[in-house]
């Protein structure tokens, strides 16, 4: 906001220049009825030329820092990445040697068994059907 404001009052001040201006013209009664006065500034051409030189320089570094600050962040962000990744991995590696095994339930300890019996007697009874077989 203070920003327009002081835009503002800089228009406005130069709008009073020109006006002011314009008033010390016509009160020395210089200026004829048809004539009109150019205001000519000798060295515009220049200005124009160091403003466009200016503007193409100041455009050229900001784009190099633009670029060095994009390149610098995108490897600081990957390094970290990576880092973060290898933290988490440690820590997911030490919790599991700490937390060791877990005990298997009785349950599936019961069913693994009878599986087991299973697979014997199967295997038994296959042995058993190609000794009659022979």
């Amino acid at each position: 906001m203070y920003f327009l404001l002081a835009l503002f009052f800089i228009s406005l001040s130069g709008i009073a220049f020109m006006i002011g201006r314009k008033m010390l013209v016509l009160q020395d009664a210089q200026i004829e009825q048809g004539k009109e006065i150019f205001l000519e500034v000798p060295y515009i051409e220049e200005w124009k030329h160091l403003t466009v030189r200016g503007a193409k320089r100041h455009s050229y570094l900001a784009l190099v820092a633009t670029i060095r600050l994009y390149v610098r962040s995108s490897n600081f962000i990957k390094d970290k990445y990576e880092k973060i990744l290898t933290e988490i991995e440690n820590k997911r590696k030490e919790h599991i040697i700490k937390r060791g095994k877990k005990e298997v339930s009785r349950f599936l300890k019961t069913v693994s068994d009878y599986k087991r019996k299973v697979r014997e007697i199967k295997h038994r009874v296959a042995e058993e059907e190609e000794e009659r077989n022979s």
